[in-house]
Order: structure tokens, then sequence, then C-alpha cells
């Protein structure tokens, strides 16, 4: 996994988000097979998840989330946001348990808001996998370059380019050069509801390490 400006402390102060969703779905009396009917994803990857041998986009955590009658909050821990006013040198930066995307927050919360936001900064080499979900998405590249799939179509995003689609496409993205990106995702997901910060990443001049490929091989499924 990689580590991000201290990334080896937050990795013992929050746990594993595989560990998390395999005791949420024995808790539901799950099967492997059940949680990947639910939430529109393989067995074979939700047992590479559970193991920590692959990590899932937020996309697809929300999906088994969702799947699991949970919000993304029980599997993450994020910084709070108490006003819908936040100065760049004040926004906390954070990162998914496994990944080395870091975020910054910038969407409040307030009964029915529907609308999540961050500002992402994607490392050299990372590759996301594909997938599909309810909702709409928007991406914005504020610096760098990614390389966006969406159905059958692909193309390089520049700064300034933006896309807004339907998330029931199948879409995957990339940072196919050798120097960081950084996008505005702005979405539809419910992605974080009532968080509080575990992972907060302290040094904002640290570069985060290369994301390494996700695994082929197939592990033995775990049906139990």
């Amino acid at each position: 996994m990689a580590d991000i400006a201290g990334g080896r402390l937050a990795q013992d102060l929050s746990p594993k988000v595989g560990s998390l969703i395999r005791a949420r779905r024995r808790q539901q009396q799950m099967t492997l097979q059940m949680l990947g009917e639910a939430a529109r994803t393989s067995v074979g990857y939700l047992s590479q998840i559970e193991r920590d041998q692959a990590t899932p986009s937020l996309g697809t955590l929300a999906q088994i989330a969702r799947a699991l009658g949970v919000g993304v909050d029980y599997f993450i821990a994020a910084p709070s946001v108490e006003n819908a006013f936040s100065r760049s040198e004040d926004r906390r930066r954070f990162s998914i348990d496994g990944t080395s995307i870091v975020y910054e927050r910038i969407t409040t919360e307030f009964p029915g808001n529907m609308l999540s936001a961050f500002i992402m900064t994607v490392p050299p080499g990372y590759r996301s996998e594909t997938v599909s979900h309810e909702g709409e998405e928007l991406l914005y590249v504020l610096s760098g370059e990614i390389t966006q799939r969406l159905g059958q179509d692909e193309m390089v995003m520049k700064a300034g380019d933006a896309l807004h689609f339907r998330g029931n496409q199948p879409h995957a993205w990339s940072n196919h050069t050798a120097l960081p990106a950084r996008l505005l995702w702005t979405g539809t997901l419910e992605l974080f509801q009532s968080i509080t910060a575990s992972r907060v990443l302290p040094d904002a001049d640290k570069k985060p390490e290369r994301q390494p490929a996700l695994s082929t091989s197939k592990p033995k499924e775990d049906q139990s």
C-alpha cells in the first residue's frame, strides 16, 4: 500500500476497509455471491477487496455500502465539515486506507443535500477499475492530465477540460503521465455523511507514491 505524508501512521490509526466489509457482510449473513449480486461487483474482485489485495474506488465502495445497508462512512473516516465556507489553506486533506489519492472535501452537509464534491490529487500511474452506478458525475481537470474511459470512448483530459455523465455508463480513468493530476470531482453519489477525521494528511508538500497495479491473480473465493 502506498504511503502518503505519514501514511504508515495513518494506516495504524484506521482499520482496513476489507476487514470491515467482511465483518459487516457476515453480520448480515450474506455470502460473497449475494453481496456481489447486490453490489453489481464480481465475487473474485470482492474477495480481493476483503483480503486487502485490491482497493475499491469511491463508486464501488458506495455500491458495496448500499448493498450492506450502511453509508460509506461506516468503512471510512474523513474530515467533518462544520461550515459551508472553507478557505483553501484551512481544508484538511485525507485519503482512503490503501489508496494513494488525496482528497479535499469542498461540500458540506445539510438536510436534503445531494451533491458531494472533492478536489482530488491523483499520483502518476494510478488506474481505477471500471465501474457503473446510479447518479451523475462531473469531472473538471485543474492541472495535469488524465485518461478517461466512458463506455466505448476514451479521451485525454487536460487542464480546463470537463466531463459530465451518467454514472450508469461503465467508466474508468487513469493518470498516464509522470506528474500528479489535480481534479475537481462532483457527483450525486452518497459518499461521506456525518464523518470524523482519521487519515488526515498533515503535510501538503509531500507527493503521494505511485499506486501499484491491482493484482491479476485469482485468489480462492471466500463464500462464507
